[in-house]
This record gives C-alpha cells, sequence and structure tokens, in this order.
C-alpha cells in the first residue's frame, strides 16, 4: 500500500492510494499514521478495507509529511562509499549515526527554508525506513519482520553547522524544514526488491545525485539490527539511510543551495518530491 497524510499544515488525515492512484479518505478507520496506529497490526486492518468505498480526495490537495509526530528520527551517514570519499571522508567500518529532530520533518513539496544565518545549505536524497514493531537485539535475518514500510528523505543538511561548530552533526542536520520526507509511506510488500532502487536528485532541471541501494554500504537489514544493539526501536520512528555522491559540498568548488533553487527527488517504487528553495523571511 502507499499510505500518505494530505490537507493543510498541522490539519492532515490519513489516506490511501488506490489502485487507480486516487487519493482515498482513511480517517473513518484510523486518527493518523503516528507511534500509536504505525503498527504491522493496523496496517493489516487496513489492507482489508474495500478502497473503492471510501471518499475520494482532490488530488490537488497538499501532501503532507507521511508520518505523525515520531518518536525519533535516526540517520546513517556515509553509507554511500562514493559520498563518503567526495567529502575527503574515509568508508566507516561501522555505521555512522545521529539523530535529526523530529521538528524538522515537512511534507514532500514543502518549500525548505535557509535560515538566516546559513551559508553552507545542501542536499541529501535518501531512503528511509519505518519502524513497524518494537525491536530490541533483533538479528539481520530478521530484520525485515520489524520494517514497516519505506519513503523518500531529503536529509538536509547545513554543512558549516554541521562541520565547523563543533559538537555532533545534529545542529547542522535539524533545522525547520531539514526533514522532508515522503509523498507515500509504502509498505514493504510493494516493493519487489528494497536492495535494488534507484534514486536521484535534479537541482533545477539537472541531475546531481544518482544511486542505488545496492551500493549502500551497510544495508537495510544489518542497519537494523546494529542499530536495535544499542537502542530499542519503536513503531513510528524512521531511519534513514544515507545519501549517495552528488552533494554540493563534494562538488569542486563547492555549490551550496540558493534562494529560488528547485529541487526534484525520485525513488524508484516510493514516489517523488518536488521543493523550492526560500530564504527565512
Amino acid at each position: 500500500m502507499k499510505l500518505l497524510r494530505v490537507g493543510e499544515l498541522k490539519k492532515e488525515i490519513p489516506a490511501v492510494l488506490d489502485k487507480e492512484n486516487k487519493i482515498r479518505n482513511l480517517s473513518n478507520y484510523i486518527e493518523d499514521f503516528n507511534p500509536n496506529t504505525l503498527n504491522i497490526n493496523t496496517i493489516n486492518k487496513i489492507k482489508d478495507l474495500d478502497f473503492k468505498k471510501l471518499p475520494e480526495i482532490d488530488s490537488k490537495t497538499r501532501i503532507g509529511a507521511c508520518i505523525a509526530s515520531p518518536g525519533n528520527f535516526f540517520a546513517i551517514g556515509l553509507n554511500y562509499k562514493a559520498h563518503a570519499e567526495e567529502t575527503g571522508t574515509k568508508p566507516p567500518e561501522l555505521p555512522v549515526v545521529f539523530n535529526k529532530s523530529v521538528h524538522c520533518i515537512v511534507g514532500p513539496n514543502d518549500d525548505v527554508i535557509i535560515p538566516k544565518n546559513s551559508q553552507k545549505l545542501d542536499h541529501e536524497v535518501e531512503i528511509a525506513m519505518v519502524i513497524g514493531k518494537k525491536a530490541k537485539r533483533v538479528s539481520e535475518k530478521d530484520a525485515q519482520d520489524y520494517i514497516l514500510g519505506y519513503c523518500i528523505c531529503n536529509d538536509i543538511s547545513e554543512r558549516e553547522w554541521q562541520k565547523e561548530k563543533g559538537g555532533q552533526w545534529v545542529k547542522g542536520k535539524s533545522g525547520d524544514t531539514f526533514g522532508p520526507i515522503g509523498p507515500y509511506l509504502v509498505t514493504k510488500d510493494e516493493i519487489k526488491d528494497i536492495f535494488n532502487l534507484k534514486l536521484t536528485l535534479d537541482l533545477n532541471g539537472k541531475r546531481r545525485q544518482t544511486g542505488n541501494t545496492g551500493l549502500m554500504i551497510f544495508n537495510f537489514n544489518f542497519l537494523i539490527s546494529h542499530l536495535s544493539g544499542f537502542i530499542t526501536l519503536m513503531p513510528g520512528d524512521i531511519i534513514t539511510t544515507g545519501t549517495p555522491p552528488g552533494v554540493g559540498l563534494g562538488m569542486n568548488p563547492p555549490q551550496f543551495l540558493k534562494d529560488g533553487d528547485q529541487m526534484f527527488l525520485k525513488v524508484e517504487n516510493l514516489g517523488e518530491q518536488n521543493s523550492k528553495i526560500i530564504k527565512e523571511k
């Protein structure tokens, strides 16, 4: 299934995309897609519904973030060898783990804001996993049992804050609007091969990033096993899994996002994002 949330900001309602790509209202059956409802049992109940009998929603309605109020927003850094190399960093022997603030999350087509004190804003097309049940010390072979689905994430990063201001990466990864996710939370049964998905990002109509999940240093199953060995993962938690090469930081000279830029992200089976960069007022 392709699950989504639609409506005005902070007034979104849960919905599902039917086989004809029509948006259907789920609000009579589920309050929202949040940590209280995002579990495998609830998803199975939604699957049993006759989507054609659900009210149709206008396709022009704003699409919000596909998850409301997640408990955690984890991220993996330097998870593609070529991306690590373009930033002048040795590929890691174990996953680089950091947090993004859950308050940075916005919809897939919402504007991304350049903060007033920002000089080096950058893009990162990624695939995020969403946890479907409590995961603690999970083995790699069982990892998929704990994943509810996947979505696109643009891990917006302020490189000066991330690399030149001391401390951990979280400062450069958590500004307002630094976490566009969606449009859809795609349940794992909809994806033929999660280990072979193409992901791309275009900036102002020109291809910047191209990658494939088969090139990840640490795959989805390893990441679930690794993280759950240290941290108990809960339903609704988001884990975004790293970006392929082509970020602005890796260019010579570096090229960062500016007012008016347009980003277009696409991932096989997961949909598209289209965000405009605007200066903070």
